[in-house]
């Protein structure tokens, strides 16, 4: 008789790992086909989003930001944060844009860093690629210039052509690509 409730808890043990398993292959699928869900960063520490939201524009983020439209909330959500660059600081870029893959000629605004990129939810510029990683690269503002760090990606960050493997100070209208989306930092 032990030997037979023992095979009939096996059983039900076994159909328990089967169902577990089929349920991590339809969520799998789910996230592949139709993407994670991106939450909004609330920019009040002590107020949580009750549901989607988008997250508020820099101030003067002109109307680039407006051209983009809800076009780019699907694409990145990029914050203002603080400690961006005072009257005196020497002018510096304020916007990215990307100039090749699936979003070309779609501009965002950037706040005063620092800006993640990658395929994650959390990231502040969201790039949906096989050739990207969840958390992919870094870009901080210090000084009065933006400086890109690669986060351990598989597949490189590359600057200009070049691949970045130290924290690299990036130009004005410097090519950045990441995956195969190619993108540029502008005033």
């Amino acid at each position: 008789m032990t030997t037979g409730l023992t095979l009939l808890v096996l059983r039900f043990a076994f159909l328990a790992v089967l169902w577990l398993f089929v349920f991590v292959i339809v969520f799998a699928l789910r996230s592949d086909l139709f993407g994670q869900r991106v939450r909004a960063i609330p920019t009040d520490p002590k107020a949580a989003p009750s549901g989607p939201t988008t997250p508020p524009l820099p101030a003067g983020a002109g109307s680039a930001a407006a051209a983009a439209g809800s076009s780019a909330n699907a694409f990145t959500d990029l914050i203002s944060q603080p400690g961006g660059p005072t009257a005196s600081a020497p002018p510096v870029a304020t916007r990215l844009v990307i100039t090749e893959g699936a979003r070309e000629g779609m501009e965002m605004p950037l706040g005063g860093g620092p800006i993640s990129i990658g395929r994650s939810s959390e990231s502040n510029v969201v790039i949906r690629d096989d050739y990207t990683s969840t958390n992919h690269a870094r870009l901080d503002l210090q000084g009065s210039a933006w400086v890109l760090t690669d986060l351990g990606s598989t597949n490189g960050t590359f600057v200009a052509g070049q691949k970045v493997t130290v924290p690299t100070t990036v130009a004005e209208r410097t090519p950045i690509t990441i995956g195969t989306t190619t993108f540029e930092l502008r005033r």
